[in-house]
């Protein structure tokens, strides 16, 4: 039976909507050192993605889900360390900051209050996180739904989820 690959239909995409929404951090993940070019200097990063699901839900049913890339740092000029500040609503000790560091996963299952706004980018609309803010007191939480962190999903031969080595590529 041949498989058959398409270049598909990308306006069924439907990105979450804009403002202020209720979320919980579904995932953390570590994507590695990657080579990044900003104001055309390009160096090596180690990037982390931060995923969560709001409490809006698409035409199925399943909530929406958004993500933002970061620079795995917590120095001053971090994005990072900005938004997670302000999520936590209290800025980090020096303790936190210089000697055992902050564990990015424990914000898994945090609830929080994130501003999504659409950008235009090659005739797509794309959902970017702009701002992550703590849940006002008394809201009651989210739960997750139906999300399996990436690095426990399996791919449909039933191996992990992990990039292909040279080995896996037979052509």
């Amino acid at each position: 039976m041949a498989i058959i690959a398409t270049a598909g239909n990308s306006t069924s995409f439907k990105p979450a909507p804009v403002g202020v929404h209720q979320g919980i951090c579904v995932d953390v993940v570590d994507m590695g050192i990657l080579e990044v070019t900003y104001a055309g200097q390009t160096k090596k990063q180690h990037k982390v993605r931060l995923v969560w699901q709001i409490e809006e839900t698409m035409e199925d049913g399943k909530p929406y889900i958004v993500q933002k890339r970061y620079t795995l740092s917590l120095n001053e000029k971090a994005t990072l360390r900005k938004e997670l500040e302000s999520w936590r609503g209290r800025p980090f000790t020096d303790d936190e900051l210089h000697n055992g560091g902050f564990d990015v996963e424990t914000v898994i299952g945090a609830n929080c209050l994130l501003n999504v706004m659409q950008v235009q980018k090659n005739g797509e609309t794309y959902a970017n996180v702009t701002a992550v803010m703590p849940v006002k007191k008394g809201m009651s939480k989210l739960s997750v739904r139906d999300y399996v962190r990436a690095k426990d999903r399996t791919d449909a031969n039933g191996r992990d989820d992990e990039p292909l080595s040279a080995d896996d590529i037979p052509f």
